[in-house]
């Protein structure tokens, strides 16, 4: 069981090139991968989007990479030509037009906007994408165990509601049987009270069939501890299994709460607020596995 929420980061240096990925991930119902990359890096995208979804089945998953070239090559000083000759011709014309000199010494030319301009060379997609290839492997690496570790915390959490969850199913299972036996005598008393010691015991026989046909749990209880057996399988899983305890979880829900419209008896309706409780925060535990 792996937890969705994790972080990891890696920095490596080669040939001249810096790259350092981070990668995040929180809670989502499907896998969601952002990544906002350079224009210059646009072509990882589909790398980014490839890895992660090699190593990570859900979340919301944020990738941040920063790229640094300290290459000798990385750039490169273009020259204006054109617009250095221009400037050249606006310098004699307006020498000519005050009776000036316009010899203009080179350094000058150099110092006129945009003559000369730094731009970095185009990159080495090849070998940049293999650098990136490396460090988002390490920063995953580094997520996965994190969510691995936080994994295991959830597992045992869920482990224990199954556990909470199956003691309180026995304690109902243990008073079922006494709902209907305690209706039988109340209403055998009330039955005196009212006729001065008459009954109709067929018509009693009847009157506590159609009530315990009413509140019969029986299948409910089978259902019950059968999910409880699931999750505790689904629990122990290394694939992704969030899907899965959501929709068992939904399960256990609705088989108690059947169980709560159809025992009418207090002992049992307290015991089942206790198993809506767990099955409440086994819900909330659940939204964080992957």
């Amino acid at each position: 069981m792996k937890s969705m929420t994790g972080y990891g980061r890696c920095k490596l240096e080669e040939d001249g090139r810096e790259m350092t990925v981070e990668v995040k991930s929180v809670n989502h119902r499907f896998l969601d991968i952002s990544c906002r990359l350079a224009r210059h890096l646009s072509f990882l995208d589909e790398t980014v989007r490839s890895g992660v979804s090699a190593r990570l089945a859900r979340g919301h998953v944020d990738v941040f990479v920063s790229y640094a070239n300290q290459r000798e090559d990385a750039k490169e000083v273009r020259v204006d030509t054109a617009l250095a000759q221009a400037y050249r011709r606006a310098y004699e014309q307006l020498g000519a037009a005050l009776g000036k000199d316009a010899d203009i010494p080179l350094s000058e030319y150099a110092r006129m906007p945009d003559v000369l301009t730094v731009q970095e060379r185009e990159e080495d997609q090849d070998a940049v994408r293999a650098l990136f290839k490396r460090a988002l492997d390490g920063a995953l690496t580094e997520l996965c165990a994190m969510r691995e570790r936080e994994g295991e915390n959830l597992r045992r959490d869920v482990l224990e509601k199954a556990d909470n969850l199956e003691a309180l199913r026995a304690q109902i299972a243990l008073r079922a049987p006494l709902v209907v036996a305690e209706y039988r005598d109340k209403l055998r008393q009330r039955i005196l009270a009212l006729t001065e010691g008459e009954i109709d015991e067929a018509r009693m026989v009847t009157e506590v069939a159609i009530f315990a046909d009413r509140a019969a749990i029986d299948e409910e209880l089978v259902r019950l501890l059968s999910h409880i057996g699931q999750l505790r399988a689904a629990a122990e899983e290394t694939e992704s299994v969030g899907r899965k305890l959501d929709f068992l979880t939904q399960e256990l829900g609705r088989e108690v709460n059947t169980i709560g419209s159809k025992a009418s008896d207090a002992e049992i309706a307290h015991l089942v607020v206790a198993a809506k409780g767990e099955i409440e925060k086994l819900r909330e535990q659940v939204q964080n596995v992957e």
